[in-house]
């Protein structure tokens, strides 16, 4: 038979999902209906504000109370707000003061936490880098299923290797950025360091080979995704001429917007890129400077008509104002 304690545990993570009929609820829990209220009663005593609904569509439903009681987590539940906290920790939702709660968050929950549940939110907290933040960026969210990447930083930790689509890749970090994820790999068939993004890995398998870890490619494994995304990251890409110095430029973007290379004194180049070229065109007007699009030809088309557009919406007006 349940004991009493198991019992309204289970009620209260029954409690927590959604309103059950109290036929519901016992037919669940496999007692009788005086059992069910008895129990409700109890829950009732340890401060769990248990409404009872009237009517067809009613039921027992948990409200809001005056403190907030033990909340009962399934495993992935449990995985998601760990890894949320983490992220917010490290400074992802951009709130000056919430990485000290969040860090007495963690360390609540990874006590309670049972140790293969522990193993997995270590794995993606340890493999995960942020990247800084684009202010004002327009650029469509990509996220990616919890299941990737828990796969992804396990194979990261352990140090072996993953078949993605049709390569075989040894995986060193995640980055996350702007609402994304990249790996950071290396292509054991390229034999070359990549940024990829996550979002487009179709399929996906561990390996049970292991690696030795190779030098990295940047001390800042977020700066070097970042510097990849630029020049490969995106689905579209161009190439700017800048009527400004190199550090004015420099001063004005944020680095993740893409790479600045001078040209002379007085002029420098903007790699940069999306995924669409709209954006692009939204960010080159942001720089608030001269500039002349060197590539694609689809963007100078695309600056061109807009224009005409801008020239056709701002008329000319009498020069006294009149």
């Amino acid at each position: 038979m349940t004991s009493t304690t198991t019992r309204l545990l289970r009620l209260l993570s029954l409690l927590q999902d959604h309103t059950y009929t109290g036929r519901d609820l016992a037919e669940r829990l496999s007692v009788t209906d005086r059992t069910l209220r008895q129990d409700i009663a109890r829950l009732r005593e340890l401060g769990y504000p248990v409404h009872a609904e009237r009517g067809p569509i009613g039921g027992y439903r948990l409200g809001q109370g005056a403190n907030m009681p033990p909340l009962l987590l399934d495993d992935d539940e449990a995985v998601a707000v760990a890894v949320a906290v983490g992220l917010a920790e490290d400074g992802a939702t951009g709130i000056a003061d919430i990485g000290e709660s969040m860090t007495r968050a963690w360390a609540k929950l990874e006590r309670i936490m049972p140790k293969r549940l522990q193993r997995k939110v270590t794995a993606l907290r340890g493999a995960t880098d942020i990247g800084q933040a684009v202010t004002g960026s327009i650029e469509p969210d990509a996220p990616v299923p919890a299941a990737t990447l828990s796969t992804l930083a396990a194979a990261i930790r352990a140090a072996t290797t993953l078949h993605l689509d049709e390569i075989e890749v040894e995986p060193y970090r995640l980055i996350s950025w702007q609402r994304r994820w990249y790996l950071v790999a290396y292509s054991l068939d390229t034999h070359t360091w990549q940024a990829l993004p996550v979002s487009r890995i179709d399929r996906l398998a561990a390996a049970t080979r292991h690696f030795a870890p190779r030098p990295l490619p940047a001390d800042d494994l977020a700066a070097f995704v970042l510097r990849e995304i630029a020049f490969t990251g995106w689905e579209v890409h161009a190439r700017v001429t800048v009527l400004e110095p190199a550090a004015t430029v420099i001063a004005r973007i944020n680095p993740t917007v893409g790479v600045v290379e001078p040209i002379d004194a007085h002029t420098c180049q903007l790699l940069t890129g999306a995924d669409r070229l709209e954006t692009i065109a939204i960010y080159l007007s942001m720089l608030m400077m001269d500039f002349r699009v060197d590539s694609p030809p689809e963007l100078v088309d695309h600056i061109r008509t807009l224009a005409r557009r801008y020239t056709a919406a701002t008329p000319p007006f009498p020069a006294n104002g009149e």
